[in-house]
């Protein structure tokens, strides 16, 4: 071979060993020669591992939050029927239930709470004096001795408040008397029939 050969060859393996025509590799490949490729395999699997990861440990997570929410709530209703007004008898008449007394003085009624304003006992309602002539009645709490007046006014012991008077009203269906234990009202509230 010449000398004029090899000074021919020579730019050729030049030509093949310069960084422009070399193999591209990694990021280099990923780069330019496939604009339409966002990312390779070992991406995508790993995308794809970091999603079974976090669905492993964000869905239990997620059922656990769910399951201190009730699906039922256990509250009796705030809206109790008590039965037909000409039931009732004249003056207080207890229903353990509901834990209210609804006083009833001819075709008027009024409903007051059987709770104790002070600690959330059941008051008791008291009969003083001889019955007929001069009988009075209270109401008397038996854990603490609070006492009340017949309209519900403490007058002794450490009860803060009266007690809760609730709204009572006649059901359109079936004419039943209807307390309303959401909605507490003013003590010289009266319903007539």
């Amino acid at each position: 071979m010449s000398r004029s050969e090899e000074e021919a060859r020579e730019p050729e393996t030049a030509l093949e060993s310069s960084p422009e025509t070399a193999p591209k590799t990694g990021v280099e490949a990923r780069q330019g020669d496939r604009p339409e490729e966002i990312f390779g395999r070992r991406d995508f699997l790993s995308r794809i591992g970091t999603g079974v990861v976090a669905a492993a440990f964000g869905v239990p997570a997620v059922l656990a939050v769910r399951s201190c929410v009730p699906e039922a709530l256990y509250e009796e209703p705030r809206r109790v029927k008590l039965g037909p007004p000409d039931q009732l008898t004249e003056g207080p008449t207890f229903f353990p239930d509901q834990k209210v007394f609804v006083f009833r003085e001819q075709q008027t009624f009024h409903c007051l709470s059987a709770v104790c304003t002070h600690l959330g006992c059941t008051v008791q309602l008291a009969r003083l004096g001889t019955p007929g002539r001069n009988e009075k009645l209270e109401f008397h709490c038996p854990c603490h001795g609070s006492k009340y007046h017949v309209d519900g006014t403490p007058y002794e012991g450490p009860a803060p408040r009266p007690l809760t008077s609730f709204e009572l009203e006649l059901a359109p269906d079936d004419q039943q008397l209807v307390v309303d234990r959401a909605h507490s009202i003013a003590q010289s509230w009266r319903f007539t029939v």
